[in-house]
């Protein structure tokens, strides 16, 4: 390990060079690419030098032990065990980062939320999983974006599409996709009765022009009038987009803007997104045949969660986790759970990785 990160930090070092050489700025796009390769290596390099820092140290009071006074004996001994903790705990950050990284984990994300068992309960639902998602996107100073929905006419969502921005989105949503599963009484129940719904959660990352490589010859659009709530001119105008990506069948419909070309922009991101996780799907089921890794499969048909509101608890049926805080969960607050998945992901790694 120690091996490879002394290439890394050279590697580095030649990076910082290069973004000091006054022609590089002339060429913005390379620019750019070097910019981004340093800042990826940055915190795996910081990690490293502080790693030999604590090693110098650790040397200097190993020499200190020799010494004939006892108190700067017992002084030395103290600090060698509090380096010993701080030493490893960074070796265990370092085996992290060295870990290949997902290229998409820097990419915004589209999340699809669509209620699936359940009526108006599992849209109801899905209205409250899109707030969740909303107040975590503000707690980490994410901007949201509807880009498509499919309001109820009791506050629900039979489908909502929006983007999030910012950095790290997709790294720390892309394990949320599946099943979520709620028990609770609806507002809709007269006689008390505990129902239990399900929604349906997709996380994609964004994909850019160079990710997917749409031909416009394989598109068919169709505008029609939009239905269903909206502005003054949303149902009076042909402003609803319907695109058809031919050869895969994938249709994607947008009628939230007023504008047709807005609705035709918005469109073509879940376009673009889609077909770059259909293009991904053969990569994961190959992975996935070689070791088990059983948190993101993408298997949106996998229950992964179960909000139970009668006893206040949230499971994650992947890593055994139970937090009896459904109120904060539902506000925003799933940090733990994301960080939970996080965790086991990283362990599965580098037990594969051994």
């Amino acid at each position: 390990m120690l091996e490879k990160m002394a290439e890394v930090e050279s590697r580095y070092d030649e990076l910082e060079d290069l973004l000091a050489d006054p022609k590089l700025v002339e060429d913005r796009k390379e620019y750019s690419r070097v910019a981004k390769e340093r800042s990826d290596l940055a915190e795996m390099v910081a990690c490293y030098r502080e790693l030999r820092k604590l090693d110098q140290e650790a040397r200097d009071n190993r020499e200190l032990l020799e010494d004939g006074d006892p108190e700067l004996q017992e002084l030395a001994a103290e600090e060698l065990t509090a380096l010993k903790e701080r030493q490893e705990a960074l070796e265990q950050q370092l085996r992290i980062l060295l870990l290949p990284r997902d290229p998409h984990d820097g990419k915004n994300v589209l999340l699809e939320i669509r209620a699936g068992t359940g009526g108006e309960e599992a849209s109801l639902f899905s209205a409250d999983l899109f707030r969740m998602y909303s107040r975590y996107a503000e707690t980490r100073g994410w901007k949201v974006e509807v880009l498509s929905s499919n309001p109820t006419g009791l506050g629900g969502f039979k489908e909502v599409i929006a983007l999030i921005e910012g950095q790290g989105a997709y790294s720390q949503l892309k394990f949320e996709g599946g099943v979520h599963r709620v028990q609770r009484v609806p507002v809709t129940e007269t006689s008390g009765r505990i129902h239990t719904s399900a929604v349906t959660v997709a996380v994609l990352p964004e994909a850019d022009d160079v990710d997917v490589d749409i031909d416009p010859r394989e598109l068919r659009i169709d505008v029609f009038r939009s239905s269903g709530p909206g502005g003054q001119s949303v149902n009076t105008t042909d402003s609803a987009v319907r695109i058809t990506h031919v050869p895969t069948g994938i249709v994607v419909s947008c009628q939230d803007e007023k504008s047709q070309h807005k609705n035709k922009a918005k469109g073509l991101k879940i376009l673009r997104a889609r077909l770059l996780e259909k293009n991904q799907e053969a990569q994961r089921s190959e992975i996935a045949a070689s070791r088990k890794l059983m948190v993101g499969s993408g298997d949106r048909s996998e229950r992964i969660r179960t909000y139970n509101f009668p006893q206040g608890r949230v499971t994650d049926h992947r890593i055994n986790l139970t937090l009896y805080k459904l109120d904060q969960v539902m506000d925003g607050g799933v940090k733990d759970l994301i960080d939970g998945l996080i965790t086991f992901h990283q362990a599965e790694a580098l037990q594969a990785t051994a």
